[in-house]
């Protein structure tokens, strides 16, 4: 792929076919020119990935990636490597017909599948069954092949996409093979990053086929890769007062916790003060934890009101409850027209009374709250994250998180950042509070609301890679206030 062009663009299967369609139209080149270019991408990938790999066996469909199959056994085999294949059709069609006769040609052995067969084993499975139009769950003898093929426990690379995973989505409707290298052709598809999609791809290559950059002018990208961002460096005269004052509001009895970390985290980001609006029994354990923090109790919105009134970024939700008490304060943070950053039960409370935000504000749901919001099942939420965090940041008007692996961020104006970064040990209790109080620290330093929730979410995500170097089972969401402060200042972490 080119070094600088297309890296972090990511495409529908829709645009990616009407760039293939430009090549073969506007420039003449024939989809078995097309075809024969990804086999020996794929198998240039192949060798570099696994350079001792002297048998393989590659897995045919009966569409297109059944015929880059065909010629990726064909192009092992004229180099010495053992190549077989197995068939699910031999009623190939399109451009495969061409392939499956140059490989018939060269003798090459082909197995035709069927439930009671056995493998043939090999040093690498090479997955060819389905491309990037199948968006349905595999017919049962192809979901069985794939079951047989990851129970193998042989690596497989998978061409342009792992069989079963939607392109569009990063949802698995049924089967889905599970990759150790996955080599993608033309353009990044956009489902390839989220959802699913992590535990099926291994790996990521993508190779444009040699096509000109003139193929992409006048489609823009539908989203794109997240970059690592951070804040420049300070004035040297900078005071407090320069950095913002983040207003944190939550805390219920028992959940004092939740609100220390969405404070805490906003500290470790640069915010110059941070106060917290939380339940009175909960100021003992605050001020002893983090002397920094300012915590107040609130009562209601009464000794709620001159607190809003200092402050320029509010973190509403942490620990909030959907009592009286929280409802009572999320209502009044909500009509003091500040700009905000919502989680947790501040985005229940959300679910239960809409509106449409007209200041700057950053919604953070996981799937769950998501699909409350939305009126939606959390499945159906997971079915296509890209519409879901786009319906939501133009239904209530603010930029939106959706969270999750490969976490979204999604502007009202249809852009939409896909973060790259994170593992799953960041899945326990207090990471959701952590990127609270980071985004409303950014918001607070100036950024406006889709940069604060881009480079949040970016830290926060690295940080969390940083500290589960010591292993991800176990990771608490206190383990990446350290990395945040230094990836934050732009300091690699050694």
């Amino acid at each position: 792929m080119h070094a600088d062009r297309h890296l972090h663009d990511l495409y529908t299967v829709e645009q990616v076919r009407a760039i293939d369609r430009r090549a073969i139209d506007d420039l003449g080149v024939s989809g078995f020119e097309l075809m024969n270019r990804a086999a020996t991408a794929a198998f240039a990938c192949l060798c570099r990935q696994w350079p001792h790999a002297r048998r393989i066996v590659v897995f045919c469909g009966p569409g297109n990636n059944g015929g880059d199959g065909y010629l990726l056994a064909s192009l092992a085999y004229g180099s010495g490597v053992s190549a077989e294949v197995v068939e699910l059709s031999d009623s190939v069609r399109g451009d495969a017909v061409p392939a499956r006769e140059t490989w018939l040609r060269n003798g090459g052995i082909t197995h035709r599948w069927h439930q009671d067969a056995s493998l043939p084993h090999a040093d690498v499975y090479v997955d060819a069954l389905y491309g990037t139009g199948l968006n349905r769950a595999p017919e049962a003898a192809a979901s069985t092949l794939i079951e047989r093929i990851n129970a193998s426990g042989i690596p497989v690379l998978a061409l342009d996409i792992p069989s079963g995973l939607d392109a569009d989505t990063g949802h698995c409707p049924g089967a889905a093979i599970r990759a150790q290298a996955t080599v993608s052709f033309i353009a990044a598809k956009r489902g390839m990053y989220t959802g699913q999609a992590a535990t099926k791809t291994g790996v990521l290559h993508i190779d444009t086929l040699r096509l000109p950059d003139i193929l992409w002018q006048g489609m823009p990208a539908d989203a794109t890769l997240l970059d690592a961002m951070h804040l420049g460096p300070r004035a040297r005269d900078a005071h407090k007062g320069d950095a913002g004052h983040v207003l944190a509001i939550g805390g219920d009895h028992g959940t004092a916790g939740a609100i220390r970390l969405c404070g805490e985290a906003a500290l470790r980001c640069g915010a110059g003060l941070v106060s917290v609006a939380t339940r009175g029994d909960n100021l003992t354990a605050l001020n002893s934890a983090r002397p920094e923090l300012m915590p107040h109790g609130v009562h209601g919105p009464q000794e709620l009101q001159p607190m809003l009134e200092r402050a320029t970024v509010l973190a509403v939700g942490p620990g909030l409850g959907q009592g009286a008490w929280g409802h009572a304060l999320w209502l009044t943070a909500l009509d003091s027209g500040k700009p905000l950053v919502l989680d947790a039960d501040g985005l229940n409370l959300l679910a239960r009374e809409p509106r449409r935000f007209t200041t700057p504000a950053v919604l953070t749901p996981h799937p769950g709250e998501a699909g409350r919001l939305l009126e939606k099942s959390t499945a159906d939420v997971q079915t296509d994250r890209f519409a879901v965090a786009r319906e939501l940041a133009q239904r209530y008007g603010a930029v939106v998180v959706l969270k999750g692996a490969g976490s979204l961020i999604a502007n009202p104006d249809g852009r939409l950042d896909v973060c790259i970064w994170g593992n799953p040990g960041m899945a326990s209790g207090g990471m959701g509070d952590l990127l609270t109080g980071v985004i409303a620290a950014l918001m607070a330093q100036g950024c406006s609301a889709w940069d604060a929730a881009r480079i949040g979410v970016g830290l926060h995500a690295r940080a969390g890679d940083v500290a589960a170097r010591k292993g991800e089972r176990g990771l608490l969401a206190s383990d990446l206030l350290d990395p945040l402060h230094a990836l934050g200042n732009g300091l690699g972490v050694l």
